[in-house]
């Protein structure tokens, strides 16, 4: 069985920002040369997600909207996680996009179902982030 390991990082200007990763993973999924296996892709940091869905910048807005409502990031005061930091929002965020995702690998690509793509949703940014791509197979 062969294995292989990739980091992506990031850079954030903003508080939030969603990337689609799908063609990075393709690339690492191509340099591991697995043909048939199994692609880990996960958030490094806790207050980032990894997760599968539609690239469409409606569904995109969506999130945010959605989980403003479910965890909103002010007043600060409101979490007891706030002491120094401010980004307890961010934390309840990621535990709800989820922090990883597995993928097939059939052929030496990704076996996605329509319209799914990858994408690395950073909930605290300003800072360097970072996630891990594993693959494993033959």
């Amino acid at each position: 069985m062969k294995t292989y390991r990739k980091e992506l990082f990031f850079n954030i200007p903003k508080r939030r920002g969603l990337i689609n990763i799908t063609d990075e993973v393709q690339k690492a999924v191509k340099d591991s040369q697995v043909q048939e296996g199994l692609v880990l892709v996960n958030a490094m940091n806790i207050t980032a997600s990894v997760f599968i869905n539609d690239d469409e910048s409606g569904l995109h807005q969506d999130y945010e909207v959605w989980l403003e409502k479910l965890a909103p990031e002010k007043p600060y005061s409101q979490y007891k996680h706030n002491g120094y930091e401010d980004n307890a929002d961010a934390h309840l965020k990621r535990t709800i996009m989820g922090r990883e995702v597995v993928v097939a690998i059939t052929k030496g690509k990704l076996d996605f179902g329509t319209w799914e793509q990858i994408f690395y949703y950073e909930l605290d940014g300003k800072r360097q982030k970072h996630a891990l791509i594993k693959i494993i197979g033959e």
